[in-house]
Order: C-alpha cells, then structure tokens, then sequence
C-alpha cells in the first residue's frame, strides 16, 4: 500500500472539499498509518507552516464530521512545495523520492497534458500511481491524445481515473439491487422496462465556479461521465466477478452499445439551455450571463438532457434519458427505472394502475419503489410506496476512492478505452450543438427546466445496427 500522495492543485476547491476530509475519514477508519505523508504543491509562495494551518482551517470547515485527533494527524503529515505544473523541474522536486507515490491532479483538466509531460521529464519512483479528475480530455481525440500520454509513464493498471459517483453507496447498490436478487434480475430487460432516467438536477447555481463551468457546460461536466457511468452500471451485463477487468469489460460493453446519434436523432432527441434570473434554494440567482466570470458568447449550457438507446439483445427498445441542470426548483438526484404497466387490469374504472418505479436516490441515497395497491374501497387502486433506508457508508466517495488508490485496485476507476468510449457516444452531440443544430434554450432560474420540446414523442427511424465504424468482428 502506497503511503505518498502528491496533490498538484493542493489549495484548490477540490482539495479543501473533498480530498482533505477523505483523507481525515481514511485515518479515522484505522487506514493510514504514521508513515502517511501529504505533499501539496501549487502556485500560492507559502511555506509549510502556512499550507498546515490552512489544512486545519480546511478541515474544520469541511471536515468536522471526522474526529479532532484524525483532522489533527493529517495535518500533520501535510507538506508543502511551491510548484508550475508544467514545469518538469518543480514537478521532479514534488514527487522526488525512492518511495512510490500517488499523484493526484487535482487540475482543470487542460492542464493534464501538460502536467503528464512534467511527469515524464521528472520521472516517477517504480509502483507510483496517478490520478486525474473528469472530464478525461475535452472530446475524443484529446481524451486519445491523453491516453497515449498516460501509458508512456505509468501501466493501465497504475492509471486512476476516478469519478466519485461509483463510489456512492447508492450507486453500489444499482448492483447489488439487480444482481443478488432473483426478483430483479429476470425483469432487468427491455420486456419489462420502458424507460430509465438518470437525473442530476440541483437547485444550486453557479455559486462561484465559473472559472472551470464556463469552460465546460452541463454535458460535459456531468453527462459526459458522470452519468454514463450510472448508465452502464444500469445496462451492463452481469460480470463474472466484480474484479477490475472483469466489471469494466462490462462497463465498456453498454457503451460500445450506445447507438450513435444523427444529426436528426440530435435535434429530436437532446436539449440545451441555461438559466435566466429568478429564486432557487431560497435565493435570489442572477441570469447566467450575468455571473461573474461567464462569458455570454460562449453560449454555454446549465442545462443537459440527451436520450439514448442500445443496440443489445437485452435493452433494444428501453430509452435511456440523461439529464442534469442547475438552478432547478427542487433538488432531484435519482436513477429511476420505469416499468412497463401491466397488459390488463380486471378492477373496472375504480382508479388507474400507475407504471412501477424503481428510484435510486443519489442524494439523498436510498431506495423507493413506486407500486400500486388496493385502497379503502375494494377494488379501488391508490399508489403505493415502499422505501428502504440505507445504512450511512462506513467512508465518504472520496475515501473509498482514494483508499483504492493506495491500496493499487482500479475496479472504480475509468479504463482508457472506456473513457473514450464515453467520448464517441457524446462527440457528435458536442460538434452538433457548436453548429447550432440545437437551440439554446433559456429557463427561469428556479423552475422546472426548459419547456418539452414541440416535437415531443416523435418516432424517429432505426438507425443500422453496426455503429458506423464498427468492424465485422465487432459484430460477432
């Protein structure tokens, strides 16, 4: 178990959130020893002793959930060099040492290649790891471009590129939901299912970020991976085991299945928009545009929605909707399945059967399952909910991702190869919507989202059943 981390970006959002207090959470649980050291390295000119009371400052603020004498101890172990990231000889004075060490870029990721290029100019010690937040590149060739960078300095398999998602104990249950029980798992097809919506709408706005949102946009921020991510846990064929090839193999099966979009599919079956000014969370949110640091000629969206199909034997015919927008008027944060209604109701007009609904809760994390029942009056229906609760996780996303890390076991992190999937599935959604094929819709800034689009429920022609570039062997 490596007992280095680097952290390049170490006074960063990401840093005082997530990473600090994950790694708070790690000790606290008995996971890092004495000998675990933290060198943070970043543009601030501060010494050692400045980057430590900012750590304490930090954890306080974000990490109070983890006992005094864990916050303590990593700071403690906080070190600190002033450092340009692309800068081969500060990177070296980083990571220098005979110990492997995990280097997290904790960047905006138009910084990862030049930060990898560092990399390979300073060298890494033998076993050292690295890790890089999402997006993995900007569109598929970049994401290609960075893949080819990353395998001249580290094995695949030292490669993390980690999206926290697939750490939420609620996602984890996706798995054990459909997988360990004979209830589930039969009706996991396109027979039974119509629809599934992964939905990531929050009621918060921009809250300051437009330095890395502006550059980016809802479908690259959270589509893009995120939501694909939930995608192929949703779709994936059951694994052997849940061991890194063999749960990714799977991972990349769902979206080397994803049909590709036309651009008439595009049009038809993707929207855009952003937020005007209005009130969301119980605060007054000004337009997009009118936010600090936006840059209106952007055209940049905060809202995404894009609706896919698989071309596989078991979800031909389900429609997976992906959707995520801020300033929304509720928070709603869900996988849900949609089951299709059952082919004939024998209790007259004493009320109507509603469509079953399996909900995976994000955030909050729990499970419901929306169902209908007899009500008061025989043969009346009235709907139904059954909720579990789920145990809170023994670490936060972030632990447990970085406790894989240490530990060298990539099963949560994104392959190469699966990552530039997620790029050939969303390219052409991105170079359609730069041409304007889809109009940029606006919304008010606490309501429900943009209006459906006019053409709503439109069929649209099946497309070939080989992806364009597919190869006879890909078929077999």
């Amino acid at each position: 178990m490596i007992d280095r981390l680097a952290v390049f970006g170490a006074t960063g959002d990401l840093t005082a959130r997530y990473l600090l207090p994950a790694l708070a959470a790690l000790r606290a649980a008995g996971h890092l020893h004495g000998g675990f050291r933290l060198t943070g390295a970043s543009r601030e000119d501060w010494d050692g002793d400045r980057y430590r009371a900012w750590v304490t400052e930090q954890l306080d603020r974000h990490g109070a959930f983890c006992p005094a004498d864990a916050r303590r101890a990593v700071a403690a172990s906080a070190h600190y060099r002033q450092a340009d990231v692309t800068d081969p000889a500060d990177v070296a004075a980083v990571v220098a040492g005979e110990d492997p060490v995990a280097v997290y870029l904790a960047l905006p990721p138009a910084l990862f290649p030049h930060m990898v290029t560092a990399l390979h100019d300073a060298g890494l010690p033998m076993g050292s790891r690295i890790v890089l937040e999402k997006p993995f590149g900007e569109d598929l060739a970049s994401a290609r471009e960075l893949n080819l960078l990353l395998a001249g300095l580290v094995p695949e398999q030292a490669v993390f590129r980690v999206d926290h998602f697939l750490a939420m104990t609620t996602v984890q249950n996706v798995l054990g939901s459909r997988l360990a029980n004979r209830v589930l798992e039969p009706l996991w097809n396109s027979t039974h299912i119509a629809e599934v919506e992964i939905v990531w709408d929050e009621t918060l706005a921009l809250e300051g970020r437009a330095g890395y949102y502006d550059g980016v946009g809802a479908l690259k921020d959270m589509v893009q991976n995120h939501l694909l991510q939930l995608l192929c846990l949703v779709a994936m064929e059951p694994p052997i085991t849940l061991g890194e090839r063999d749960l990714r193999d799977r991972k990349v099966d769902v979206l080397r299945s994803v049909r590709l979009l036309t651009d008439y599919d595009i049009a038809h079956r993707t929207r855009r928009a952003r937020y005007l000014s209005g009130r969301s969370g119980g605060h007054t949110v000004p337009a997009y545009v009118d936010e600090e640091g936006v840059n209106p000629r952007r055209h940049t969206e905060t809202f995404a929605e894009v609706e896919l199909e698989l071309d596989s034997w078991r979800w031909s015919g389900t429609t997976f909707r992906l959707r995520s927008g801020k300033a929304l008027g509720q928070d709603r944060k869900e996988v849900a399945v949609r089951f299709r209604s059952v082919p004939h109701l024998p209790f007259g007009h004493e009320g109507a059967a509603l469509p079953n609904v399996l909900r995976f809760g994000l955030e909050p994390e729990g499970m419901t399952l929306d169902m209908t029942g007899i009500g008061s009056r025989a043969q009346a229906l009235t709907p139904l909910s059954l909720t579990a609760r789920m145990e809170p996780p023994a670490l936060p996303a972030y632990g447990r991702l970085l406790l894989d890390v240490m530990r060298g076991d990539p099963a949560l992190s994104i392959r190469g190869d699966e990552a530039e999937q997620a790029w050939r599935v969303l390219t052409p959604v991105l170079d359609a919507w730069e041409r304007d094929l889809v109009p940029l819709q606006e919304y008010p800034a606490g309501s429900d989202g943009p209006p459906p689009r006019p053409h709503e429920g439109e069929q649209r022609p099946r497309s070939a059943l080989l992806h364009p570039e597919a190869t006879p062997d890909d078929a077999v």
